[in-house]
């Protein structure tokens, strides 16, 4: 979907959320909605959502790698879209790095964050990158840290909807300090 054929409000709501809700299909079959943090990337006209997270192994990563259709649900500011997507799990670390640099970069915005320390932390990492050094030294730790956090980008395949419900879709484990 071309960035241009988004409403307004929901490129306000993309550019200034931390996290939205997406329903995936499970191993089983049956739907399961969760809580994801995020990252809107507008790359070449085409919409991108990046979901990542703390390292380590996470049952919705293989359940969007075994089928990749998702819905996306905006929830924190209304009003509340649904938004058909794809899901694509990457797991080369070229790949992935710089989707996961603006992650943690957007994640860092959030109020009450300690945005200095993770400038600080991943200024000589993209240094590093861009300079195409080897992993070395303190950056094998990032390295390691950089491939074991989850990385899934989901491209917008389909025509949003405006939901005029309730809300968005409830948790599939439900988050009791979430206002909705």
């Amino acid at each position: 979907m071309a960035v241009s054929k988004l409403p307004l409000q929901l490129e306000k709501i993309l550019s200034e959320s931390f996290y939205l809700r997406t329903t995936l299909t499970r191993k089983n079959g049956s739907k399961r909605t969760i809580e994801t943090t995020f990252v809107w990337l507008k790359d070449g006209g085409v919409n991108r959502i990046v979901l990542s997270g703390y390292p380590g192994k996470r049952d919705w990563v293989a359940s969007m790698s075994r089928n990749s259709e998702v819905t996306l649900h905006t929830g924190e500011f209304e009003p509340w879209f649904d938004i058909p997507a794809e899901a694509r799990v990457i797991r080369d670390l070229d790949e992935k790095l710089p989707r996961i640099i603006a992650f943690i970069e957007h994640w860092a915005r959030r109020p009450r964050f300690p945005r200095t320390r993770f400038k600080i932390l991943l200024g000589p990492v993209k240094i590093n990158r861009w300079l195409h050094l080897p992993w070395w030294g303190p950056f094998i730790i990032a390295k390691r840290i950089f491939n074991g956090m989850p990385c899934v980008e989901i491209t917008f395949t389909g025509n949003l909807e405006l939901i005029n419900s309730d809300g968005p879709p409830p948790l599939y484990e439900p988050q009791e300090s979430r206002p909705f």
